[in-house]
């Protein structure tokens, strides 16, 4: 395995994800810009944000494997979400654990990062994902 992920207990606990990641391997791979859209372009879940992180989750997971990559080799996620505010967590992560076990996403998830913004780039994209991975 070319990742490894620890929670230091120095660092603040429990979280959903590891606040570290040490990576070995010789490629590296990112994944940028995964939404709530289908392969056409068709707006996944309009309007329900745990429904738009399953599925940009699930698009994140596809654009890794096409890379010969999973989310266990995943060293860093970001997600960037509209209109962000303490009050949406649960909503966001009943999208990740909706999809977590289908698509391999190691509990705690890797190092990430959530955003808040004003918007992305279309009115009805509530999150975007970018996922780093290191392989072998």
């Amino acid at each position: 395995m070319t990742v490894h992920l620890s929670s230091p207990a120095s660092l603040m606990q429990p979280v959903p994800y590891h606040h570290v990641a040490v990576a070995t391997g010789t490629r590296h791979v990112t994944v940028a810009g995964q939404i709530a859209r289908t392969a056409d372009g068709r707006p996944v879940a309009p309007g329900d944000l745990a429904g738009q992180v399953a599925r940009a989750l699930r698009n994140t997971h596809a654009g890794l494997a096409s890379a010969g990559a999973g989310l266990g080799d995943v060293v860093r996620l970001t997600f960037y979400v509209t209109g962000w505010s303490p009050d949406r967590i649960a909503d966001f992560m009943a999208g990740v654990q909706e999809v977590a076990e289908e698509i391999g996403l190691p509990t705690p998830m890797p190092p990430a990062s959530l955003i808040g913004v004003d918007y992305l780039f279309e009115p009805d994209v509530l999150v975007e994902v970018e996922a780093t991975a290191i392989l072998d």
